[in-house]
Formats: C-alpha cells, sequence, structure tokens
C-alpha cells in the first residue's frame, strides 16, 4: 500500500521536516512576536504532516480523511510563510503547497 503513496509520503515528509526547521529559525528572527503565527501554524503543519505520512505507510482506513485535513493545514501554513521574506519561510511556503496538492490528489482517490 505504501509503494502506491509514495510520493505523499516523501512530500509529507519534506514538509514536516521544513516546517520544523522554520519554525525554529522563526524563533532566532529579532521579532519573535511578528512571526508568532507562523510558528504556530509550522508546528501544527509538522504534525499533521507526519500523522498523514504514517496513516499512509500503514494502509491506515482513515488515510483520506487524515490527508485532506493534511491539505488544508499544509496551505495555511503555506499562505502564512508566504507573507514573509525569510529564507526559511520560503523554502517552507513552496514545501507546504506541494504537499498540500499531493495530499489533495491522495485524498481524492
Amino acid at each position: 500500500m505504501h509503494e502506491k503513496y509514495a510520493s505523499c509520503i516523501e512530500a509529507c515528509y519534506t514538509c514536516a521536516a521544513e516546517c520544523n526547521h522554520c519554525a525554529m529559525a522563526c524563533l532566532q528572527e529579532d521579532n519573535v512576536k511578528m512571526m508568532a503565527r507562523c510558528i504556530a501554524l509550522d508546528f501544527d503543519c509538522a504534525e499533521i504532516c507526519a500523522l498523514a505520512a504514517a496513516a499512509m505507510a500503514r494502509g491506515s482506513e482513515n488515510a483520506r480523511r487524515i490527508c485532506a485535513a493534511c491539505a488544508d493545514v499544509c496551505q495555511a501554513c503555506g499562505d502564512e510563510c508566504g507573507k514573509h521574506d525569510h529564507d526559511h519561510c520560503r523554502r517552507c511556503a513552496a514545501a507546504c503547497r506541494r504537499c498540500a496538492e499531493e495530499c489533495r490528489r491522495m485524498a481524492a482517490v
């Protein structure tokens, strides 16, 4: 089962890593308060991406529902990160958008 979703699983793991990196990099920015929403969404996104990847890998009957929710969270995180000029936010936004696309595709199967 997991081979069928390999591209989505990879996108989820990549997104989780980028979100964790972004959150930690945001904590090092001069105006951390301005980055609060970005940090919070990064943590939420990283968690749901890891859950979605694990659900797909084990062939969970809830994988499609989890991936649908993951796509929504990734979209919100990508939109927020896209508002910031920091390189880590730009990389995170790109990973979130890719993951949202992959998760939407998987959830529609």
